[in-house]
């Protein structure tokens, strides 16, 4: 069995179970479930308090399974880029971000991705496979598993993929992250990014943690937003935008700016009326050229009068700076390919920012 793949509650249980029929003490339960998550081991027989015999029958009943680096690059701004290669041989990527005391980790959700954005490499790949909960929650397990650790302080869900189309999987991980015997990541510092999966957005609105919420928005109207979503045809914006009111929390608008497409006064003020019923703080990104064919990022100074725009009318606006230029590192608009002989690299993009 992966105790991994379940949530920490289950998996204590069924450990306790397990010790018991062993006859072992109790005491070894204390030791063994902090190794999962909180303390986690590679492999059992690295958990230096266990016997020898305990540590050979925890391997053979509940095998530890990784995810295997097979890049690493570090920016020169201290961003660093992971490629995971999963055990079927897909890859995903993960991006590791310093900024001060915060360390925040953007993960994938799915190898590759259904939803097609325009400016977004990974929607370009489709979508290979959903990610189980253990390869999502893994990326931060294998980050605490460096030497030295490297613990992420704050997790969101904007790496490769739609987390609400992979919910089966997403909603356990959830789990995983934020219990205290799991990542115990606190739950506003857990964000999910939605395109805007209608019947998704309420299952998430449903559960009582606290998990913030980020809508790919990236036009403020239907119009606009159907030529870069083609999600747009299956969710109009008018039901996301009452599907939100389900949220007791903040949510955050993801806007990635975009030359002579979604950047002019009008854009302003018609974003500023979806954002305001909702108190909505907006989050201003801006497009590197190669995003799409096409298309061109909006000037900095553009980025600058739309912010001031936006706050002109009362709106709360954070414009995202790049970060991991050089590696090719922001989620969403990361490539891997996959050689003949089946080795998994990262393509180099870097003019994607």
């Amino acid at each position: 069995m992966n105790l991994l793949n379940v949530v920490p509650t289950e998996a204590r249980a069924v450990l306790q179970e397990w010790l018991e029929q062993r006859g072992a003490p109790p005491f070894r339960l204390r030791q063994i479930v902090p190794r999962l998550w909180r303390r986690p081991v590679p492999t059992w027989s690295a958990a230096s308090a266990l016997p020898p015999p305990l540590a050979a029958a925890l391997e053979e009943a509940f095998p530890l399974p990784r995810l295997t680096a097979t890049r690493r690059q570090i920016s020169r701004d201290g961003t660093v880029k992971y490629l995971w290669e999963l055990p079927d041989g897909q890859a995903v990527e993960s991006v590791l971000i310093p900024e001060g005391h915060r360390q925040t980790l953007c993960l994938s959700s799915q190898a590759g991705c259904a939803y097609g954005c325009v400016f977004c490499a990974t929607g370009r790949m489709g979508l290979e496979r959903h990610l189980d909960p253990w390869e999502i929650a893994a990326q931060v397990r294998e980050l605490a598993l460096e030497s030295p650790p490297a613990w992420p302080t704050n997790v969101v869900f904007m790496g490769m993929g739609e987390p609400l189309h992979n919910w089966d999987a997403v909603d356990p991980a959830l789990t995983i992250l934020n219990a205290p015997d799991g990542c115990g990541i606190g739950a506003r510092h857990i964000t999910v990014s939605t395109v805007g999966l209608i019947p998704r957005l309420a299952r998430l609105a449903q559960r009582p943690e606290q998990f913030r919420l980020a809508l790919s928005l990236h036009a403020s109207s239907s119009d606009k937003r159907r030529r870069l979503m083609p999600v747009e045809r299956k969710y109009p914006l008018h039901q996301v935008m009452v599907a939100l009111r389900q949220f007791r929390r903040r949510v955050t608008f993801e806007y990635v700016m975009i030359k002579d497409t979604n950047d002019t006064a009008a854009d302003a003020a018609d974003l500023a009326d979806l954002a305001r019923p909702l108190g909505a703080l907006v989050n201003l990104l801006p497009l590197h050229p190669g995003g799409a064919g096409g298309l061109a990022p909006t000037p900095p100074a553009g980025i600058r009068a739309f912010a001031a725009s936006l706050r002109e009318q009362g709106i709360s606006v954070s414009v995202r700076k790049s970060r991991g230029l050089d590696i090719a590192a922001a989620c969403g608009q990361l490539r891997v390919e996959t050689e003949s002989a089946g080795r998994v690299r990262a393509e180099q993009h870097r003019h994607i920012e």
